[in-house]
């Protein structure tokens, strides 16, 4: 079987999650077991991996799902205990008093702070926060996910204070074989990493601006009562001040001072600035926009999570709240979430609380682990315990409602996660089998390559995009396709650098379409078997990302004639 082949296979389950979920707009849960059979299948008779392996496959994606769940649940949970605290409405209110119109909620909320905590945490965390607080401000359940999706991209390649660089990048490079390059040149790893970094953030820092825009005019578009690009298109003054609210600071962050930074600063940075203009209404327009009332809202908008001033429940909401107290728990989560990432004494503490898999049925290279305390869930979880503690004098009430309420939507999604996950770990971890033939993303990205040749800078950041929509991770896409992306570059005899930068933009946006990204965020909301609906809107900014990145770098190679380190 020649490599064309085993790259058109390679594509199947990913083809087959495009035909169900957006073609035939089935749901999450009905798709992704068949797509876990095929892709299982493929593994065991066409690549030849063994069944020990794939079933250590299966098991390390599915301690994977339980982190994730642990984030989705951490995420739900302090929403429930804010609302059943009173500090919901004082949120509710405080947006309100801000800028009624909900574009501006959108920008402020979805875009500044969800930035922020993408920087943070990274891993889905932004959304998974961001989307359930549009809900308790009164967005559309499915509005609210799609803004949430959307802010998985530009602040993604820096997310997790810099993860899909520092380790997504570094792991994903064959690092002793290319210093040995680069020594050639006078040049030293961290020269060659930093000028990646550089890249990413100045691509980002173009496409990235016009993003809140972007959110906006879908919002409008899909969920306004006139179906009107026009009427999103008329804050652009703001949201393009909002843009460069972010990327400018985070630019400057990844050109000057590297990976770890950049979304969190510019994060900082745009939540002071947009704020404070729209308080101002400075660059905000006259008319104000808003939903329909909610009572002529299509059902297929609506999620299981509701949060209303009805259900807040006088007896628990006891205590006149401040906005600053409201907010806490929120930003209690940002501080916790930076000093984990940061410190590496506090790091440690959480850490050791870790469970850790191993060689997983005697598979060497296949392991997983879970930190309950590291990963933002059990951040999230202390937040809601401060929050039940300083916020009612009735906190065990409080949390023990909130408890009820979330354990019921994280059951949902752990179905559909349970076989998406394991699915993608299958996919990764198919290089080692007995045909002896590159694994299926390899395959997969080979083709690509093949198949474009000359003009392969321009797909580039799309292949990122892909190794994204299968694993539901930039770093993941990065450690898939960065050696690949090198080898392309190398034998086109064009800048490494800019390509392996292509890649890590796209796999940033690749994030918007990222099956497990929108189970995740839609189970926040209560919104699962809607995952293609959320689909069939994200892919729209994902072509718009991916179209422009290639464009630069097809821009920068062929019409600037930039070459950099290792280039011939």
């Amino acid at each position: 079987m020649n490599q064309t082949i085993y790259g058109l296979l390679a594509l199947l389950p990913i083809v087959l999650c495009g035909i169900f979920l957006i073609g035939l707009q089935w749901s999450a849960k009905r798709t992704m077991p068949i797509v876990l059979a095929v892709t299982a299948t493929l593994a065991l008779f066409v690549w030849d991996m063994t069944l020990n392996r794939v079933s250590s496959s299966i098991i390390q994606g599915m301690v994977i799902t339980v982190s994730v769940l642990w984030i989705v649940f951490g995420a739900i949970f302090l929403l429930n205990t804010l609302k059943h605290t009173g500090a919901i409405a004082v949120i509710r209110a405080g947006f309100t008093n801000v800028s009624p119109d909900r574009r501006v909620q959108a920008i402020i909320i979805a875009w500044c702070f969800g930035c922020f905590l993408e920087g943070a945490a990274g891993f889905g965390t932004a959304a998974a926060i961001a989307a359930p607080l549009l809900v308790a401000i009164g967005f559309p359940a499915l509005g609210a996910v799609l803004m949430g999706m959307m802010i998985q991209s530009t602040p993604v390649s820096f997310g997790a204070v810099g993860t899909p660089i520092v380790i997504g990048v570094n792991k994903g490079l064959d690092t002793v074989a290319i210093s040995a390059q680069l020594a050639q040149q006078g040049l030293e790893w961290g020269d060659f990493l930093q000028l990646i970094t550089s890249q990413v953030a100045i691509m980002h820092g173009v496409i990235g601006t016009f993003m809140p825009l972007f959110m906006v005019m879908m919002l409008t578009r899909f969920f306004g009562k006139n179906k009107s690009w026009r009427e999103g298109f008329a804050i652009w003054p703001f949201a393009i001040f909002a843009g460069l609210a972010f990327t400018v600071p985070y630019t400057l962050t990844g050109v000057f001072l590297g990976p770890e930074f950049p979304s969190l600063v510019g994060g900082l940075v745009s939540i002071t600035i947009v704020v404070n203009a729209a308080k101002r209404g400075f660059l905000v327009p006259k008319t104000t926009w808003d939903f329909e009332p909610k009572k002529s809202w299509p059902s297929e908008w609506l999620g299981k999570l509701v949060v209303s001033k009805e259900d807040i429940t006088p007896a628990l909401s006891d205590k006149k709240m401040s906005t600053v107290m409201a907010w806490f728990p929120y930003l209690l989560v940002a501080l916790l979430l930076v000093c984990s990432r940061v410190l590496t004494g506090f790091q440690s503490l959480l850490n050791s609380a870790t469970v850790d898999l191993t060689s997983i049925l005697s598979e060497a290279d296949i392991s997983a682990s879970f930190s309950p305390l590291y990963l933002p869930g059990g951040l999230l979880l202390i937040s809601a315990l401060v929050a039940a503690a300083f916020q009612t004098n009735k906190p065990v009430n409080a949390l023990n409602n909130a408890f009820k309420e979330s354990g019921k939507t994280v059951l949902g999604a752990g179905f559909v996660l349970i076989f998406t996950i394991p699915m993608v770990r299958i996919f990764i971890n198919s290089g080692v089998n007995l045909s002896d033939v590159a694994s299926m993303p390899v395959a997969s990205a080979e083709l690509f390559a093949g198949t474009f040749g000359s003009v392969f800078p321009l797909i580039s950041a799309t292949i990122g995009a892909l190794g994204a929509f299968i694993a539901g991770s930039n770093t993941v896409s990065n450690m898939m396709f960065s050696q690949f992306q090198y080898e392309a570059a190398m034998s086109l005899h064009i800048s490494p650098s800019l390509i392996i930068a292509a890649q890590a933009v796209g796999a940033a946006a690749g994030n918007m379409i990222a099956v497990h990204n929108v189970v995740a965020a839609s189970a926040t909301v209560g919104l699962l078997g809607m995952e293609g609906a959320t689909l069939r809107r994200t892919i729209l900014p994902t072509i718009y990302y991916v179209l422009f990145c290639g464009i630069i770098v097809m821009a920068a190679i062929y019409l600037f004639g930039f070459q950099g380190p290792l280039a011939s």
